[in-house]
């Protein structure tokens, strides 16, 4: 059942994060002008943490300080359809469904992944599953030319059934920008694609303006060494960028380090009007109109 509270740990996906203070930051100040969080994890939960801050509490956060909604992604299969159970049912939430591309070397063979990736296919036909995401290619964690073929696939794969569904593409992509980008344009890109969570610099700003591609910015925008990530916003078309959480990672400073959550989203809003010299209302309205664009309405296909 959606009202149920799944819970995928750190622990599960084999990935070592560094410790975070699991207590989370206070409540910014709300947005005068709402906007979404297109991409949060809301099931996720750290090693030493008992279990996530409960969904509906944390929806209920998130529109005290003017959200108006979150799109909850699936990294895996099991996750992928607790997301799509909760999208059907909660109005605040719209799901993205996918292996991770750390999660596909994990199936050993093709066979297997193929298996679950025709699961995810299946999702993808669910009215309010408007993203295949977050897919990509990650050659951080991922290594040897076997799994790297596996994520390959998994990838191309991901790519067709956004394009069958006439779905948005939320793209995962650590250390591979060209191998990503090669990709899009090898096989054809579907019609929206999202750089989740950008942490390209402004070479690939600039084929994301090119090619009419995405960028979502999260909270690591605000952390100094990223200078890049800013240069790519400054460049970015306006009517491409969005903005995310990536909750429970990637909280924006002050609080770096600490668990995110969509209610959070309020200050790299800020953040990024200060960096782009523009009222912050005015670009909250921007990120609105962009994010409906990308996933539709946020009121449609609840069961």
């Amino acid at each position: 059942m959606a009202e149920e509270q799944f819970v995928r740990s750190v622990a599960a996906g084999g990935e070592e994060i560094p410790k975070r203070k699991l207590e989370y930051p206070p409540l910014p100040e709300p947005l005068e002008v709402g906007t979404y969080d297109n991409h949060c994890h809301l099931e996720f939960t750290f090693d030493d943490a008992e279990a996530p801050m409960p969904w509906q509490e944390n929806l209920d956060l998130a529109t005290s300080v003017g959200m108006l909604g979150v799109v909850q992604v699936g990294v895996t299969l099991e996750s992928s359809k607790w997301s799509a159970a909760l999208a059907a049912r909660e109005p605040r939430v719209l799901a993205a469904v996918a292996l991770h591309p750390n999660e596909a070397p994990l199936y050993g063979n093709f066979a297997d992944l193929d298996a679950a990736i025709a699961e995810i296919a299946e999702l993808a036909t669910q009215p309010r599953v408007r993203a295949i995401g977050e897919t990509g290619l990650d050659f951080f964690r991922t290594e040897g030319d076997e799994n790297v073929a596996l994520q390959k696939h998994s990838f191309e794969e991901h790519i067709r059934i956004a394009k069958e569904n006439n779905i948005a593409l939320m793209i995962h992509d650590r250390e591979a920008h060209d191998e990503v980008v090669e990709t899009l344009k090898r096989v054809g890109a579907p019609e929206k694609v999202v750089f989740h969570c950008y942490s390209g610099d402004v070479e690939l700003a600039e084929i994301c303006n090119e090619n009419g591609w995405y960028m979502s910015f999260a909270g690591n925008i605000t952390i100094k060494r990223n200078q890049g990530f800013r240069d790519s916003l400054k460049l970015a078309r306006r009517e491409l960028i969005m903005v995310e959480t990536d909750a429970p990672f990637l909280a924006p400073e002050p609080y770096r380090g600490r668990a995110n959550a969509p209610y959070l989203v309020p200050i790299t809003v800020r953040f990024m009007a200060e960096q782009l010299g523009v009222d912050v209302n005015e670009l909250a309205a921007q990120l609105t109109q962009n994010t409906e664009r990308v996933y539709g309405s946020w009121s449609e296909g609840l069961a």
